[in-house]
């Protein structure tokens, strides 16, 4: 008797191993999918309200190790000229010398350098973002990864949010108008807001 329910024990930890698996599955890579992927951004407009954009083209590859997300990384390229405010107009005057110079600098990217805890359950990937041909480190607050899910074509996915701010004149985009009233027409923080997808690599 003694015998049989040691083995039924462990054959229940087994399957209660083989369960558990994919949950603590060990490191994995993931590909941005940029179809369900979007960079947005706010920044103050006559210092009276906000302008919202995206940038509509992104690729990355993100590591992600579940037991120890110190070991995880990020590195993305974001093309500049898909810059979308929903103005044609405002939209060429920021892919223009005076701000973004999307002829000379066509993309931006974030490499990460670690990973660390941050407030809520959630985790800060440090980095540094290079635009406009200048490197500056910067920190993600990210919520936290969702649980991974299969799509009805059988690909794995995982999705995660994230924001940051940047100051714009760090990065060389200095260009402004000074209002009559005081003030300028263009505030230099820059808030950006990520939601992204990404599908497990083969």
């Amino acid at each position: 008797m003694m015998r049989v329910t040691a083995a039924r024990i462990a054959g229940f930890v087994m399957a209660a191993f083989l369960v558990a698996a994919p949950v603590l599955a060990s490191a994995a890579t993931w590909n941005i999918d940029p179809d369900h992927t979007s960079i947005g951004f706010k920044v103050r407009h006559l210092m009276v309200s906000n302008v919202k954009g995206v940038f509509g083209k992104v690729s990355g590859v993100v590591h992600i190790d579940d037991r120890d997300l110190a070991k995880s990384s990020v590195t993305a390229t974001i093309d500049t000229t898909s810059i979308d405010t929903g103005v044609a107009k405002r939209d060429a005057h920021l892919k223009s010398a005076d701000f973004l110079d999307v002829a000379k600098y066509p993309t931006m990217t974030f490499v990460s350098t670690g990973v660390t805890k941050g407030s809520g359950g959630g985790f800060k990937v440090l980095g540094n973002l290079t635009l406009h041909g200048v490197t500056r480190p910067v920190a993600l607050e990210v919520e936290g990864l969702s649980p991974e899910v299969k799509d009805p074509m059988g690909t794995i996915r995982r999705g995660a949010s994230a924001s940051t701010t940047i100051n714009r004149k760090d990065f060389g985009l200095t260009w402004n108008k000074m209002l009559e009233a005081g003030g300028v027409a263009v505030g230099d923080e820059v808030k950006i807001n990520i939601e992204v997808e990404m599908t497990q690599a083969k």
